[in-house]
């Protein structure tokens, strides 16, 4: 796997992994990558610092319970700008998709659907962590 830093047309930088570097510019051109942020496809690798590793006598800075926490307050986030339509995530998505409306949604779908979703065009960014389910929803 290799880590690109990335940058949508909007100029938001985000990272995402890849089995290559032909799998990155595979699922670039077929319009598959999209900005966590605004769901931009028009897509570009942005300037990375170097991966330098730490010295063996030094203690790493952050642990992995402190990347989980990170990850989730940022899913957190995510989920508090978003709507929350449970298992209907698939039919809402592509729904969205056809009628060319942009709104942030959240929900649950399977490894099938999702992959279809993915196959038809229509961006999406699995979650780490099951989603808060809200008293709204």
């Amino acid at each position: 796997m290799i880590v690109f830093d990335l940058r949508c047309g909007v100029a938001h930088v985000f990272e995402a992994w890849f089995g290559s570097s032909d799998d990155y510019e595979s699922q670039r051109i077929r319009g598959l990558i999209a900005c966590p942020v605004c769901c931009n496809t028009s897509i570009e690798k942005a300037v990375m610092a170097p991966a330098v590793s730490a010295k063996a006598n030094r203690q790493a800075d952050a642990s992995p319970t402190d990347a989980a926490t990170r990850l989730l307050a940022l899913q957190r986030q995510l989920e508090a700008g978003s709507d929350y339509v449970g298992d209907r995530f698939a039919q809402e998505a592509r729904a969205l998709h056809e009628n060319g409306q942009a709104r942030s949604i959240y929900g649950e779908a399977s490894q099938e659907d999702a992959a279809a979703l993915v196959a038809e065009g229509i961006a999406l960014l699995p979650m780490p962590f099951r989603p808060l389910i809200r008293s709204d929803a």
